[in-house]
């Protein structure tokens, strides 16, 4: 389904109550990570027959909903993540919003939902930033993170695809994911669950997905493990990728291996970034299985020298530990990796204007 391609004109209503400036001083010192929301959100209404309609930017509000909502009880729900920055010269700029707007189309598509165009997401993007300047930390590891979702608003029971939809953006000020900061996480190889299996929404970024996953992530948390690693439905066998990242692998060579995207796998932005820096520094890239016996081995042996989970609200985090039913091992160095480290250095300058964009990944946006 498509939603059109002509660019529509966002209605702003500015919150006549916005959080004081004091306040908001006091709340970006020390954010944490999704706890704390900026004072606008952006909404745009979806019917079908009129396609997109009632662009906003008004005060975060809860959202009125009927208890026959569709998307209660049939979950056709998407969402992105991506990240604003400030720039060296106080210019604020996103990094690679262009393939959140396409992956959210992938997903929309794949969940039967109305394709929102990518002029107007990026345009939506734009919008909350610019009224809500205010709240992007500027120290060295914050950042604005803005979630932009869509669901089914149709007040209808029944198994279709709704015919009324609402997308939504909100942002967030954030600093790390992981409280402890850059440091190497542990892991648990989960042997009962899995995340999900060919012809299933494995690419698709949906809250179905992650629902899903919260089990074994309890279940990582149990063994004393920050995030759970999945194996492939089918064989449980070959490494898929954690509960909320892609997962790479450095070889002794300096090259790197991560699975392929076959349609179970989240095809993430920030692995996508990794691996083309990593080719543009004459690294070998490969996408291939990687089966569990191969890391465990190859780790012992020193075959397989680091290992680190990317994604863009961890960025890229190295793994140091990994858990499993029958004992654990630790990467060669202990996940402080060379080429880990250098590759988010570099990934980092790059999205806060303090480096080379090869790619023309930052996009302006004040």
């Amino acid at each position: 389904m498509s939603g059109g391609d002509n660019l529509l004109d966002f209605e702003i209503r500015p919150n006549p109550a916005p959080v004081a400036d004091t306040e908001r001083t006091a709340l970006l010192a020390n954010p944490g990570f999704g706890r704390i929301f900026t004072d606008h959100m952006v909404t745009v209404r979806y019917a079908e027959g009129k396609g997109w309609y009632e662009p906003r930017v008004e005060a975060r509000a809860p959202i009125p909903m009927d208890p026959a909502t569709a998307v209660l009880h049939y979950a056709q729900e998407i969402f992105e993540g991506l990240k604003a920055y400030q720039m060296p010269d106080g210019g604020v700029a996103m990094f690679r919003p262009d393939a959140n707007a396409a992956r959210f189309g992938q997903s929309a598509q794949r969940m039967a939902m109305p394709v929102l165009p990518p002029a107007t997401f990026l345009e939506s993007l734009r919008q909350i930033i610019t009224i809500d300047r205010g709240w992007i930390p500027d120290t060295d590891e914050g950042s604005l993170y803005l979630r932009p979702f869509a669901y089914a608003s149709e007040v209808f029971l029944g198994v279709r695809p709704a015919m009324e939809y609402l997308y939504l953006v909100i942002a967030s000020p954030v600093g790390p994911y992981f409280a402890r900061g850059v440091k190497p996480v542990a892991v648990w190889i989960t042997p009962d669950y899995t995340r999900a299996a060919p012809g299933g929404t494995g690419a698709a970024k949906c809250g179905g997905n992650y629902a899903a996953g919260l089990s074994a992530q309890a279940e990582a948390i149990e063994h004393g493990c920050d995030q759970v690693v999945y194996l492939d439905a089918v064989e449980r066998r070959y490494v898929d990728e954690l509960g909320g990242m892609n997962i790479i692998f450095v070889l002794d060579d300096g090259s790197l291996v991560t699975p392929p995207l076959t349609g179970t796998i989240l095809p993430g932005i920030t692995r996508d970034s990794v691996l083309k820096l990593a080719q543009r520094a004459g690294r070998r890239v490969e996408e291939r299985p990687v089966s569990f016996d191969e890391w465990r081995d190859g780790a012992a042996s020193g075959r397989i020298r680091e290992a680190f989970a990317c994604g863009t609200a961890a960025v890229i985090t190295p793994i140091g530990t990994v858990r499993h039913p029958d004992g654990e091992f630790v990467i060669a160095d202990g996940g402080s990796g060379e080429v880990t480290m250098a590759l988010r250095q570099e990934l980092v300058d790059i999205q806060r204007g303090r480096a080379e964009d090869p790619f023309h990944w930052v996009h302006r946006v004040l």
